[in-house]
């Protein structure tokens, strides 16, 4: 009776408590659950970092300390002029031999440094800014702290996921992927609320409290995250690594052959079309709610935690469909499809004065950028030449955040000048309400996603071709 038990319940029950819990199939012999979770908390810091910089930071900068919203863009938009040196950053952690035997935990500790050195310093410059008495002083303080910031965020995050790579075997990555940027979003989202509650009410002195205790969680969490993950190795496995590799040793000959894999550039282009489309509406969409739809402070608030959700949904839907072997591309296509359908939801919320059609095209835009998140990350975990995990992962992440800072800077432009057109009449009566700017902005995001598309068609795998790379490896269901 007891055998009967044994093989009766308890695997029934184990089965349940796998397929119900969220990303626990993302576990390996060689990367279990604990020690994924762990090396998962760098996403963590990286996106609360991000919460505090694209939006607890730029309402208080504004509202609470009276900075000119011109030089608050410039400050955000600061970081996004080291995006391109992710690929550098990628290559670079791809070569380095350490002399403790490391490769990504020397850039991953060096990022960290960075990012907790200008959270470190960022309140107080921010102060001087506001203050006025040393404008220069709190200019360069401010720049210097969110350079730091970024550049520290950069570094982090490109060799963290150049080292999860390295530990995920082939056929778990698209799983791993998934939870990283589970992570991130539940840095993000969490970051906002308890920033939020934080400086509820605001002082200077709890801004201080606030920015510093995010320096020192991102300092602890990110030393926890690396402790013992990466293997050393020993100088002989090293001398033959060098060896072996003298051919990629600059990166001009590791980019010539990362173009060399068929559609490299097309790929890149993909991703930055589609971030592009994706991330127009980041700065817009509250302001919308309130100033076209009327909707009060606290259902705009909401807004970010439905965006949210459709990625977190979105997250495990591409988990499930991505370890099942499918391709990671379909999966981008069909959030490319979704935010088409979100688009078109949003544009017509106004005329029909229909909050509730408007929420949910919020939460389908953040479905369908989740889809195309998690696919396009999971396409350049995947496809690695030789050792070069990093440069194709900063790659992406080069492409990716670069599109999204000139994506953020063209919505705010392209909203305000067409909105000071509208309102002259130059557009006639039709186009003269609040809603002509931001109508502009959500139909190029339609036209952009169209585009990206038109992109992603050739590298959609065709049905009956015989598939290759992870997909060969992993199990395909009907």
């Amino acid at each position: 009776m007891k055998r009967r038990r044994t093989g009766g319940a308890a695997p029934f029950w184990m089965r349940l408590d796998a397929s119900w819990l969220p990303f626990a199939n993302a576990a390996t012999p060689e990367l279990p659950l604990p020690r994924l979770l762990r090396l998962s908390l760098f996403q963590l810091t990286v996106g609360l970092a991000a919460a505090l910089l694209i939006g607890t930071l730029n309402r208080v900068m504004i509202v609470e300390l009276h900075v000119a919203a011109a030089l608050v863009s410039s400050m955000i938009a600061l970081p996004l002029l080291l995006a391109p040196a992710r690929a550098l950053i990628g290559f670079r952690s791809d070569r380095h031999r350490s002399a403790f035997g490391w490769r990504r935990v020397p850039y991953i500790w060096f990022g960290t440094i960075m990012q907790f050195g200008g959270l470190a310093i960022m309140p107080f410059a921010l102060l001087l800014l506001a203050s006025g008495t040393a404008p220069v002083a709190g200019r360069i303080g401010a720049a210097i702290a969110f350079l730091m910031t970024g550049a520290g965020m950069h570094t982090t995050q490109t060799a963290g996921l150049a080292l999860a790579t390295d530990l995920a075997p082939e056929h778990a990555r698209p799983r791993v992927v998934a939870m990283l940027c589970a992570m991130l979003l539940l840095g993000m989202i969490g970051g906002a609320l308890a920033y939020g509650a934080a400086l509820t009410p605001f002082s200077a002195f709890r801004l201080i409290q606030v920015i510093q205790s995010a320096a020192l969680l991102t300092l602890v969490c990110n030393g926890v995250a690396l402790w013992k993950q990466e293997p050393r190795r020993p100088a002989t496995d090293e001398a033959r690594d060098d060896a072996a590799a003298v051919p990629a040793e600059t990166l001009a000959l590791a980019w010539s052959r990362f173009r060399a894999q068929p559609h490299a550039l097309r790929r890149l282009i993909a991703i930055f079309i589609g971030t592009l489309a994706f991330s127009m509406q980041d700065i817009l969409l509250e302001p919308y709610g309130g100033q076209v739809l009327h909707l009060p402070v606290g259902a705009t608030t909401a807004l970010t935690a439905m965006l949210a959700g459709g990625a977190g949904l979105a997250f495990l839907v591409a988990s499930r469909r991505l370890a099942g072997g499918g391709d990671p591309y379909r999966i981008a296509a069909a959030g490319v499809l979704s935010g088409l359908l979100a688009f078109s939801a949003v544009i017509c919320s106004a005329p029909l004065a229909a909050p509730a059609l408007f929420a949910a095209g919020v939460g389908l835009i953040g479905f369908g950028g989740g889809l195309f998140l998690a696919g396009t990350l999971s396409d350049a975990m995947i496809r690695v030449v030789g050792n070069m995990s990093g440069l194709a992962l900063g790659a992406w992440g080069a492409v990716q955040a670069l599109a999204a800072g000139l994506a953020i800077a063209i919505a705010g432009v392209l909203r305000d000048a067409v909105a000071h057109i509208a309102a002259t009449g130059a557009l006639g009566a039709a186009l003269s309400g609040p809603a002509a700017g931001y109508g502009v902005v959500y139909h190029l995001e339609i036209l952009l996603l169209f585009a990206t598309l038109v992109a992603i068609g050739p590298l959609v795998r065709r049905a009956g071709r015989q598939p290759s790379g992870l997909a060969a490896i992993l199990p395909h269901h009907p």
